[in-house]
């Protein structure tokens, strides 16, 4: 059985080589030291294979400075908490501190710069834009309409956000022993899940007035047996009549319903969950799939116009996906 985690132990002593492996992880940014001789970079991490979530502990050695200038293409969010030391973000003007009993949170879409002092060791966790609005999406059970933005500054000693952290250290110590349990994809996939799904709900953002709405309120019941069965079902050849053969209402009442609480039509919430469940295989399973065998397997007959589509929702082709993934298991091999 393969892992569905990937352990990485990285040490180097250039600057260029320590910027070019975060850059792999996180996306493009400058990292500058007036001391590069002491530069004793060590990244200890494991990465989920399901969605590349990295979650471990990472060191300079040195006082450093990382500058996201290119943040439109920062391609994660990066999320940090040390365990001794300190470091200071910069962004739109103010000076955010942060030390065991706070953290911060580098976002894509924002300008920012990070300094770290040498002593500093901290936990550090990694989660993909395509990640955290996928889950976000899954949330709203609609299409966000604006970058998922968090508060900067993360409590680490109360609220949910320190419940947060806890649960993080907990998957850290966890993932250290490499148990046999971290084989299990059904396991990894629905931990990876909690963690994203606990960030959004923890840390304020510029969804979360709207999700206390969306997660207060309820359902239809009809509504949630259509969304049911095009799970259940989402390989299959499915038709408008199968769904109010299923729920027993008309399609103008989900027509209605999808509507209201999804944004999406029926057989657009289907071709929706499709696309997500191939680039899932891709990621899981692409070193021994195809991407067309993986396409057709979930009901997509056309692919020219499958690639097309699924680089309408996620900003880059299947083969880009595979590629970025393959390039990621390379570095930790």
């Amino acid at each position: 059985m393969s892992s569905h985690t990937r352990d990485i132990r990285i040490e180097r002593f250039d600057l260029e080589g320590a910027r070019s492996w975060m850059s792999g992880i996180c996306g493009p940014h400058r990292l500058e030291t007036t001391t590069p001789a002491r530069l004793r970079f060590h990244h200890s991490a494991n990465v989920f294979k399901s969605r590349a979530t990295t979650l471990g502990v990472i060191e300079y050695g040195t006082d450093v400075t990382i500058d996201i200038e290119d943040a439109e293409h920062f391609r994660s969010y990066s999320l940090s908490l040390p365990l001794v030391g300190e470091q200071e973000l910069r962004k739109g003007g103010q000076r955010l501190s942060s030390n065991r009993d706070q953290g911060v949170i580098i976002s894509p879409n924002e300008h920012q710069v990070l300094a770290i002092s040498g002593d500093c060791r901290k936990l550090q966790v990694v989660i993909t834009r395509v990640a955290m609005s996928e889950t976000l999406e899954g949330l709203l059970q609609r299409p966000i309409d604006a970058p998922l933005r968090f508060e900067s500054v993360m409590d680490a000693v109360q609220g949910a956000p320190a419940a947060w952290w806890r649960m993080a250290r907990h998957f850290i110590a966890e993932l250290e022993h490499r148990s046999e349990l971290y084989d299990q994809a059904a396991f990894t996939r629905d931990l990876e899940s909690s963690l994203i799904k606990g960030l959004i709900l923890a840390q304020p953002n510029n969804y979360s007035e709207e999700l206390r709405d969306v997660l207060g309120g309820k359902l239809p019941h009809y509504l949630i047996r259509a969304r049911q069965y095009i799970h259940d079902n989402a390989r299959e050849a499915l038709h408008l009549e199968d769904l109010e053969a299923a729920t027993g209402v008309s399609r103008f009442k989900l027509f209605d319903a999808f509507r209201k609480y999804f944004a999406l039509s029926p057989m657009a919430y289907l071709k929706k969950y499709r696309l997500s469940a191939v680039r899932q295989d891709i990621l899981e399973h692409g070193a021994t799939r195809t991407i067309s065998e993986i396409a057709l397997g979930w009901g997509f007959t056309h692919l020219g116009r499958f690639s097309a589509e699924y680089r309408k929702l996620f900003d880059e082709s299947p083969s880009q996906t595979l590629q970025r993934n393959d390039a990621r298991r390379m570095r930790g091999a």
